[in-house]
């Protein structure tokens, strides 16, 4: 059903491509990180819930053609729908019914709950193209509970001491989770950096709750002791952080469940909270799919199609442009 190609995985029978990498016809897009959603393609098909933040990311001009969860399209010789993936506001998982019988592109995906996004949806098919951001056994995440409230102990001990709290994190998806799993513990407001303001305000325009946000350009040189700041990792060395006074950082990602990983970036504190599903979630979701072949992409591909071909189901790799979450920190927002 699905091809590799040098733009990226192309559906013959349907004449489209997924996630592309380079420009074509027609892309049916997953999400909106910048290393699925690239830019140049005539046309885009993707779930409604993706649109504004495809729009915001691609520009006001081009061409989007928005579908509700579930509906049915048909594209050449094949209908195709989109599922929930529950990995950040209007991911998917791409359906594709065709000939060679039914193939679901998960795109990236979790299982844990997140208050910003559309929850996981198993949907069986023939044929399952799985991320495997996080594709090794050591890969496990704790509950969302315990990290955030790792994340609200850690800012109140820095508040303490008179710190800044600078929480580094991807713009979509990882910045806007924090922001809404946090007014849990706390209803103080969160200094954010300005680049994570568009995606910020597209979560709220689409009604996601999330927690009272200040713009630190707002905030005076020097008065930011005891607050929050959430930042992306391209402001981490900049002459922007001066201005924070003397700090605390941290870095939410899964890259700080290996301690070298942690330790090798500097951070002074690693909290496990990822928009993807872990080793068991992984396994889990692939055996609830009924899939009777498996294709394994972006990230630990190899590693997860061979431990499936060692309990006996027929697995493969496809390669795509960006691997995992550490490569694709400098594609996405």
């Amino acid at each position: 059903m699905l091809s590799e190609t040098p733009a990226g995985l192309y559906c013959p029978d349907g004449d489209f491509h997924v996630d592309p990498w380079a420009p074509v016809d027609r892309a049916v897009i997953t999400h909106a990180h910048g290393d699925h959603a690239r830019p140049g393609s005539s046309a885009y098909l993707c779930a409604s819930a993706c649109a504004p933040l495809l729009a915001r990311r691609l520009g006001s001009g081009t061409r989007i053609e928005p579908q509700p969860y579930g509906t049915r399209v048909t594209l050449g010789g094949t209908r195709v729908s989109f599922h929930p993936a529950g990995h950040i506001l209007g991911s998917a998982q791409v359906r594709i019914e065709g000939p060679q019988g039914v193939w679901v592109v998960s795109g990236d995906f979790k299982r844990a709950p997140d208050p910003t996004c559309a929850p996981f949806e198993i949907v069986p098919c023939d044929t399952f193209v799985t991320e495997s951001t996080f594709g090794l056994p050591i890969y496990t995440w704790d509950p969302t509970d315990r990290v955030m409230q790792e994340i609200a102990a850690w800012w109140d001990d820095n508040r303490a001491r008179g710190l800044t709290s600078v929480l580094f994190c991807y713009t979509l998806g990882k910045a806007q989770r924090l922001l809404a799993e946090l007014m849990r513990f706390t209803d103080r407001p969160v200094l954010v950096h300005g680049i994570l303001l568009q995606m910020i305000d597209a979560y709220r325009a689409n009604g996601v709750t999330l927690a009272p946000t200040s713009p630190l350009i707002d905030r005076p040189k020097g008065s930011m002791a005891g607050e929050l700041v959430l930042a992306p990792l391209s402001a981490r060395g900049t002459p922007w952080m001066r201005r924070l006074g003397d700090i605390s950082d941290g870095f939410a990602s899964g890259l700080m469940r290996v301690r070298g990983v942690k330790r090798q970036r500097g951070f002074d504190r690693g909290f496990v909270l990822s928009d993807h599903a872990d080793w068991p979630d992984l396994l889990r979701t692939i055996e609830e799919t009924g899939a009777h072949l498996v294709l394994a992409t972006h990230g630990h591909a190899e590693p997860l199609a061979r431990y499936l071909a060692s309990r006996g189901l027929q697995s493969g790799v496809l390669r795509t442009a960006w691997e995992g979450e550490a490569g694709a920190e400098e594609a996405r927002p």
